[in-house]
């Protein structure tokens, strides 16, 4: 029954050491990771939205290609058709913002207040402003005086350039008729006739392109001072469509065309998740990359600010390229890998000094439970050295019985049970040399100094 009483209070004085032990080390190391947490990147939603107008610049084009390629890294891209560049812009701000990211025609926000809460990705590809026209050979969009001229719908980045140029030319006001068509309905009635030109923003590889500048009693823009523009518009560039370029067999167009063409950019709101950020960015990479009719290869994108700051992410980007783990590794696990390397930090400065601290701290409150009757052993041999009566050497061999019993009462494990022996061993010690002194034999010091003095 004893045994299992000094059992049972060994377990208990182990668990209440083991607790005075871990408690504060599980209270440090949970206040560690919870720092760590703080700072971890919440993860990257599984679904992205896009606006991009539906008959502006390819824009639905290049949406469906960044679509299928951020689906074979698990993104679900959302398209959202707009009627124009004005109208994506207008998804992305305020506070029930419908859209995370949007294709943007450069240019399009001029005048209008800047969002401070939108940044670029950079610039895509040139869509050059293509200029279509019925009559006599014209070098400008003076030549549209009086004229009945479609150029885009209401929300349209088309219209908002055609009307910037029209109005630099004076040529906005009557006669001059202003039409706010979709471009379906402007090629059908400029076929017809019933429309003497068409301001159209698209790539150089769109198909109506190629079937407009073919259509017989229909002629492509040229500007002559094209570099005028560009310098009056800087988000403008003057492009040069060569001869033949559309169709060598047709030679068509039958000489060089000079076209001016905004820039199709890539805007998102600034709270567009980091990782989500580069992926877009390689998307990017993939669909523009690549040599176009008008673009070289490698040109776009491009770190291009236009009307918004780039991102911290697409100047990283355009600067070292893609992250380094997103360079070797599926995209998912990159970026819990880019998320979880903070939990290094209280791993290797919490958790791996505790693992050597508590052990040790274990240790000294176990053999602190014997050191401390040390100093009673040390308190009778300096009063020995006092030459004490039989009375205190008496007093002294029960206070070393009393210290042995108290010792034997407490609780060690096995692997610290030496300690306990030793001390054991140094009571014995002490009690032979108070046996002695009560017997009238000198103790071994004494007697040591006997055989000193008399060698």
């Amino acid at each position: 029954m004893k045994t299992d009483t000094l059992k049972d209070q060994l377990r208990r004085t182990l668990r209440r050491d083991l607790w005075l032990v871990l408690g504060p080390s599980i209270v440090l190391a949970i206040a560690a990771f919870a720092v760590a947490f703080y700072f971890i990147k919440p993860a990257p939603p599984k679904t992205l939205v896009v606006a991009a107008a539906q008959d502006e610049g390819g824009f639905n084009y290049f949406a469906r290609r960044y679509r299928d390629i951020l689906a074979r890294h698990g993104v679900t891209l959302e398209i959202r058709s707009t009627q124009g560049s004005l109208t994506s812009l207008d998804m992305l701000t305020g506070d029930d913002a419908k859209a995370d990211v949007a294709f943007v025609q450069s240019g399009s926000a001029a005048g209008r207040p800047q969002a401070s809460n939108l940044v670029s990705l950079g610039g895509l590809t040139h869509i050059p402003l293509w200029v279509f026209y019925r009559g006599e050979p014209m070098e400008d969009v003076r030549g549209l005086r009086g004229k009945r001229v479609a150029v885009g719908t209401l929300e349209s980045g088309t219209r908002a350039l055609a009307l910037t140029l029209l109005k630099a030319n004076a040529v906005d006001q009557s006669p001059t008729e202003l039409l706010s068509l979709e471009r379906d309905e402007a090629l059908a009635r400029l076929k017809q006739g019933e429309l003497d030109a068409v301001f159209l923003v698209a790539s150089a590889e769109a198909p109506f392109v190629r079937k407009l500048i073919a259509q017989p009693g229909i002629r492509l823009l040229s500007f002559a001072r094209g570099e005028a523009y560009v310098r009056r518009f800087p988000y403008l560039s003057r492009l040069v469509l060569p001869r033949g370029v559309l169709n060598l067999e047709a030679d068509l167009p039958e000489q060089d065309v000079v076209l001016i063409a905004p820039m199709a950019s890539l805007v998102a709101r600034d709270s567009l998740h980091p990782a989500l950020a580069y992926l877009l960015l390689s998307a990017a990479s993939e669909v523009h990359g690549g040599p176009g009719i008008l673009d070289r290869l490698g040109e776009f994108p491009a770190a291009l600010e236009g009307e918004y700051p780039l991102s911290e992410e697409a100047r990283r980007y355009y600067k070292s390229g893609p992250p380094l783990l997103q360079r070797y590794l599926p995209f998912w696990a990159a970026n819990l890998v880019d998320r979880l390397w903070l939990m290094l930090v209280p791993i290797i400065a919490v958790l791996v000094p505790l693992g050597r601290a508590v052990p040790a701290v274990v240790l000294w409150r176990i053999r602190s439970r014997i050191v401390r009757w040390y100093a009673r052993l040390k308190e009778i041999e300096l009063q020995l050295e006092e030459n004490p009566g039989r009375e205190m050497l008496e007093k002294m061999l029960s206070g070393l019985d009393e210290a042995e019993r108290a010792v034997n009462r407490i609780p060690m494990p096995l692997a610290y049970a030496e300690n306990l022996y030793f001390f054991r061993e140094h009571i014995d010690v002490v009690r032979r040399r108070v046996t002695r002194r009560l017997a009238g034999a000198p103790d071994e010091g004494e007697a040591l100094t006997q055989r000193v003095v008399v060698s």
